[in-house]
């Protein structure tokens, strides 16, 4: 009877080890995510996770920080029509609200004609795939040995008119300098480089 517990006891220790390694592994990963396509789909897949798949927002950021890796900031409504949007930010895998905001639209409009959702027609996937390209370009042209990611966001127009929305990628040399920023259309095309 004794040795039956015994054994009772390792395998819950055992699983008890197993629930505590998957929670870890978990956590925090969007901060650790490396600054590509691939990467940035899965801070999308960690805010469809946190927000919901139909979430809406006005403002989407990620800052790459060298000490403590990817820090997100969004402006996010799951009912756009409540006027009430929340600031969030995740800094190594911990989410805050950092406050609550209030919209005014123009009289007859929705407000959810302001604001874009994480679908086919803007990504991060696709952000991922033009900071490799703007990271390509800048090595080519500039002849920067390894230029990290400082900013990369959506560009959502005041207006709400889906098809002015740009992608932004803010690039930096590894040790500091001038920063060069790419902006680009939704389907990828460069708009122009500003340094």
């Amino acid at each position: 009877m004794v040795l039956i517990k015994s054994k009772f006891k390792n395998i819950n220790l055992l699983l008890i080890a197993i629930v505590v390694s998957l929670l870890m592994s978990c956590g925090g990963d969007a901060s650790k995510q490396p600054t590509d396509e691939k990467g940035f789909l899965a801070i999308e897949e960690e805010l469809k996770n946190k927000f919901g798949d139909n979430a809406y927002y006005t403002d989407l950021t990620i800052t790459y920080n060298k000490s403590i890796g990817n820090i997100i900031g969004v402006t996010v409504t799951e009912v756009p029509e409540s006027l009430k949007m929340e600031q969030w930010n995740s800094t190594q895998g911990n989410w805050k609200q950092n406050q609550e905001i209030s919209l005014e639209v123009p009289q007859g409009s929705k407000a959810s004609d302001f604001m874009f959702q994480l679908n086919e027609n803007i990504n991060l996937s696709k952000l991922g795939e033009l900071t490799e390209k703007s990271i390509a370009q800048l090595k080519a042209e500039k002849d920067l040995n390894n230029p990290i990611l400082s900013m990369a966001f959506v560009k959502f127009p005041k207006n709400g008119e889906l098809s002015k929305t740009e992608y932004a990628v803010r690039l930096e040399p590894e040790h500091g300098g001038t920063s060069f920023t790419f902006y680009y259309t939704l389907g990828g095309d460069l708009i122009k480089m500003d340094y």
